[in-house]
């Protein structure tokens, strides 16, 4: 992977919306109305994008984007009229569950003929399609676990020192060549991919973004808190059993070494998280401040909402034997050339 300090560079604009977003992130023009945020389809290329730019100023930046913009009071109210409508699109199609129990329910028992993304890679994924799954959840992976780690500053007691042990697991329980991040790129390098944190951008489709916008949302708002740790709870509980599969995935097709120890690695850390995040996290959390049972609920109906609306998309565009990439990795042109 290359240098942690490196930056990517900003993305190609898919619309008014994130064209305005970008302009304005290079100090050349203004940031678009709450007018144009209203009339961008919700789930679409245009908000997605553009919300996932103001999102990135928190993480790793972009190497053209002055570092001030991080709290610029008029892009932050730009990024919260995009928040608004996000938040209430996720409430209104998201499954509603009476109770954290119910929510989880769907997702603790495996089907018995499951016909996932994980399921598809698994039984009858071609390499290639491997490489722009790795390609889009590098978006995630290459920070994994830093949206999560939001939430720790407004957690206390039990559900505080579940998920601070968690996350020391997640970066690699105090070894850099362990951190789940650089056993991403890691595996990345197994499938011939770039490593370079952002590189792939351009190519993720507006449902892998949604996805990653999920957690920042969660993640930035304390009022939120609820929700990202049902969001985490989601990832956890699904994780053992989906690496399971991806990683004969990786074996069936020969994909490289790294590439399976990425997933073999996640099959018994994540199922000993679930049980830490189940009882202590989430038991901890709703010890203290029981009137977030809801929101806890709202953020696994959410993550789950969101993935399978990603798992829709790559499953249509590969079962009719096409890139699910805007811009298939053979044509992947880099920036600045």
């Amino acid at each position: 992977m290359d240098d942690p300090r490196d930056e990517p560079l900003l993305p190609a604009p898919r619309g008014p919306l994130s064209r305005a977003v970008t302009t304005y992130l290079r100090g050349a023009g203004p940031l678009p109305s709450e007018a144009e945020a209203a009339a961008a389809p919700v789930y679409g290329e245009d908000l997605q994008l553009a919300l996932y730019l103001c999102y990135e100023l928190h993480y790793r930046g972009f190497a053209d984007v002055a570092p001030t913009l991080e709290w610029d009071p008029d892009l932050l109210r730009t990024r919260a009229a995009m928040e608004r409508r996000f938040l209430a699109a996720l409430r209104e199609d998201a499954p509603h569950h009476d109770s954290v129990d119910d929510a989880l329910a769907g997702i603790l028992v495996e089907p018995v003929d499951g016909t996932g993304v994980s399921h598809f890679l698994r039984d009858k994924g071609e390499l290639w399609q491997l490489r722009e799954y790795a390609a889009l959840r590098s978006l995630y992976h290459l920070k994994e676990a830093d949206p999560h780690a939001w939430v720790l500053p407004r957690l206390r007691g039990r559900a505080k020192a579940a998920m601070a042990a968690v996350e020391f697991d997640e970066y690699g329980g105090g070894r850099a060549d362990r951190v789940h991040a650089r056993l991403w790129a890691d595996l990345m390098d197994d499938l011939g991919l770039d490593t370079t944190y952002g590189r792939h951008l351009d190519a993720a489709c507006a449902e892998l973004l949604a996805t990653v916008n999920l957690m920042s949302l969660f993640g930035l708002h304390r009022t939120l808190r609820g929700a990202l740790v049902g969001h985490f709870a989601a990832v956890e509980i699904t994780s053992s059993p989906g690496s399971r599969r991806l990683a004969e995935a990786m074996r069936r097709t020969g994909a490289g070494p790294a590439a399976e120890h990425f997933y073999d690695e996640h099959v018994e850390a994540d199922a000993v998280h679930e049980q830490v995040v189940r009882k202590d996290v989430i038991g901890g959390l709703l010890e203290d401040e029981p009137q977030l049972e809801a929101d806890v609920a709202f953020g696994v109906a959410a993550t789950v909402f969101t993935e399978d609306r990603l798992g829709d998309r790559l499953l249509a565009d590969w079962g009719e034997g096409r890139s699910a990439l805007r811009t298939p990795l053979s044509q992947e042109v880099t920036h600045g050339s």
